[in-house]
């Protein structure tokens, strides 16, 4: 078959009303000057046709859909979150209406790290950073009049994930929404959190096994729940370059599916409901590359490694968030030209969800204002640039394509030494990645002080500047409030039935069985995430950081 015929035959198939649930967009384009728009780009020699092959084939360089966003949109999912549950569900109903198209929930850090807001580890931290959920009544009033089987929500929470996960599955309980039709994301990456992040509680063996029942729970029960999103942007914001983001990434994925084999799953069960997660960085053509080589790898590590049959097993799914470490607080509306650029190099990559930051967040949490202007951002490159329209259009070219090679290359060869290490979790332990991630980081920052590297308008092209911008506080009476309703709960619920379960939990945690059903149960009882996470914190300990040679 000619490349031509193999164009022709795609192009039929892309083009089937059947797969085109956009009805917005039209089966052909053209250019303002009228110029018809290729469905997809075909390069012009058959070796690269032969080496890259259509969207939505393996190994999938060119994307996981044929039609990629000629059929829909990417998800575009602010990350959001602060202050008590009514004042972040107020912002997320804002950006619904603002043609948000899926929930992205930001947690504070005692939330995160398994606290209720009452403990004392969380004074001073209560609804900073994010959303503060301690119960069921927190999370039930973060969605309230928000129908659950009409949005998709994802969850930026890793250890206690599965936690946070029981809650929203009860919540969709009292919405009268079944199990079967939730749609979302838990971001329950742990081995990122030891790399890059520091928001673990437990020591390896027993956070792998909270992620291996979701995994478990999740195929029986809520198919169309990505049960992981496995982190990459957390190791570039640490100061990794893109091919440590990608290895160290692939590695950790590779990580999560031996557990889950080993815990006796059949790979193809699970292995559709892994998404990832990565950075958009600055430089633009790097990034594109970045996200088609990581494609595919792995779905080569999947087919040829893993053994794994059906096709969708095979593709990496991925949110991108554009790079919180790039914005300055100096000119700070430079920053929407860099998220603009970033934001259009996760599009060109392929990006199957998208946030977009806020130009004054290096100086505080976002304003309404400003989110306008972020989430406008990914609408006037999907809606006015015309990069939508024609899949993979920078197939071909030469740049593109050996950056795409060469990052594949190196990244092997990144997994290639973490294999022979014994895999990404010794690698962890042995601070081999953390010791990686601080060089690059080191070696960036010199180049930056050097000024080898140029960051406008920090250290070049300087301007003396009064910032008159509105700023977004946090109300120190939320901590408080908080308290009070935390301590109006445990005096309504049932005493008796809440001391039964932690018991039955900690049985259950020093076993073997899959802990998701006892946490919906917990949950549903009004035991809190900081109630639950102390009797597993009693049962298996909590980890610390060892101190490297």
């Amino acid at each position: 078959m000619t490349v031509e015929s193999e164009k022709k035959q795609w192009e039929e198939s892309v083009l089937n009303p059947a797969i085109t649930k956009n009805k917005e967009r039209k089966p052909l384009f053209e250019a303002s000057s009228g110029i018809p728009v290729p469905v997809v780009a075909v390069p012009g020699e058959a070796d690269y046709m032969e080496q890259l092959g259509f969207p939505g084939e393996f190994p999938f360089t060119r994307g996981v859909q044929p039609n990629m966003y000629r059929g829909r949109f990417w998800t575009m999912r602010q990350y959001a979150g602060f202050a008590s549950a009514e004042e972040s569900n107020k912002r997320y109903r804002y950006l619904l209406q603002q043609g948000q198209t899926g929930l992205s929930v930001a947690f504070d850090l005692p939330t995160q790290i398994g606290y209720d807001a009452d403990h004392p580890m969380a004074m001073g931290e209560v609804g900073k950073v994010g959303v503060s959920i301690s119960s069921l009544a927190d999370m039930e009033t973060l969605f309230k009049e928000i129908p659950l089987d009409q949005v998709s929500t994802s969850m930026t929470i890793n250890a206690p994930a599965a936690i946070l996960l029981a809650m929203y599955i009860a919540v969709a309980k009292k919405q009268s929404v079944p199990m079967s039709e939730l749609r979302g994301t838990i971001q329950n990456d742990i081995l990122k959190e030891y790399v890059a992040r520091g928001t673990y509680i437990f020591p390896p063996t027993p956070s792998m096994r909270l992620i291996t029942d979701s995994f478990q729970f999740c195929e029986q029960n809520i198919k169309r729940w990505n049960t992981i999103s496995i982190s990459g942007y957390h190791i570039r914001e640490a100061g990794s370059t893109a091919v440590q983001e990608v290895a160290f990434t692939l590695a950790n994925g590779i990580a999560y599916v031996q557990t889950a084999i080993k815990a006796g799953l059949d790979v193809d069960d699970f292995a559709s409901q892994l998404s990832f997660f990565f950075n958009a960085h600055n430089n633009f053509l790097e990034e594109v590359a970045k996200y088609r080589a990581a494609r595919r790898m792995w779905a080569r590590i999947m087919r040829e490694r893993f053994g794994a049959k059906d096709p969708k097993s095979w593709q990496l799914r991925f949110h991108t968030q554009t790079a919180g470490s790039t914005l300055t607080a100096q000119q700070p509306d430079n920053n929407v030209v860099r998220v603009t650029l970033q934001a259009l190099a996760a599009v060109m990559g392929g990006t199957q969800s998208l946030h977009t930051n806020s130009r004054d967040e290096a100086l505080w949490l976002p304003t309404e204002k400003s989110v306008r202007v972020a989430l406008r951002t990914q609408q006037v490159i999907a809606y006015e640039s015309g990069v939508a329209d024609t899949v993979d259009p920078l197939a071909g070219a030469y740049v593109v394509e050996y950056l795409t090679d060469e990052i594949e290359k190196r990244a092997n060869e990144y997994i290639a030494k973490i294999d022979s290490m014994g895999g990404a979790l010794v690698a962890i332990e042995s601070g081999y990645m953390q010791n990686e991630i601080q060089e690059a980081a080191y070696q960036y920052q010199r180049a930056l002080e050097n000024k080898e590297t140029t960051l406008v308008g920090v250290n070049a092209f300087q301007a003396e500047e009064t910032l008159d911008m509105e700023r977004l506080k946090v109300d120190p009476a939320i901590e408080q409030n908080q308290r009070t309703r935390l301590a109006e709960l445990r005096q309504k619920r049932d005493a008796v039935k809440v001391s039964e379960l932690l018991s039955q939990l900690e049985i259950a945690a020093r076993g073997t069985e899959n802990l998701m059903p006892l946490f919906i149960e917990c949950v549903s009882n009004d035991i809190t995430l900081g109630e639950i996470a102390g009797v597993l914190r009693q049962v298996w300990g909590e980890y610390h950081t060892p101190a490297w040679g």
